[in-house]
């Protein structure tokens, strides 16, 4: 099994299993949206015996305003 790790965005950090087939982009649901993370360099990890490869996805773009306060407020 594969993993992918997200850089910024609003899921920065996380992983996820990477699904069989994934190429060069990751589409994410969130909230009423969705994020969009594109493939950066080379795997990692893909030997035998090493660990889970590994593919770092690197957040591109979010086809909603990302807002954790809907009222606008800040405190």
């Amino acid at each position: 099994m594969a993993i992918a790790r997200l850089s910024g965005g609003p899921l920065d950090g996380q992983l996820i299993p990477l699904e069989p087939g994934v190429t060069d982009s990751l589409i994410m649901p969130y909230g009423e949206g969705q994020l969009i993370y594109h493939r950066a360099g080379r795997d990692v990890n893909t030997g035998d015996h090493d660990g889970p490869t590994e593919a770092r996805f690197v957040y591109v773009e979010a086809t909603e305003d990302i807002n954790p306060d809907p009222d606008g407020r800040d405190e």
